[in-house]
């Protein structure tokens, strides 16, 4: 693990959602037209990956400041 930590290729577990899937999970929760259950059937994910991307998402934009 050391050797592969040094060559930079210790990442973990990968995540089940690209960014850009991330995203529009976030945008089509905040449009209101499915459930937390739907969209994890839609994107092939458990409710609680749903639940993480949603709050990840609400702290995301708490910290954003708009200029």
């Amino acid at each position: 693990m050391k050797v592969a930590k040094a060559k930079g290729r210790l990442r973990g577990k990968q995540p089940k959602l690209s960014p850009g899937q991330e995203a529009h999970l976030v945008k089509l929760h905040a449009a209101g037209e499915h459930t937390m259950y739907e969209l994890a059937e839609l994107f092939s994910v458990g409710r609680s990956t749903v639940y993480r991307a949603v709050e990840r998402a609400r702290q995301n934009a708490g910290t954003t400041v708009d200029s």
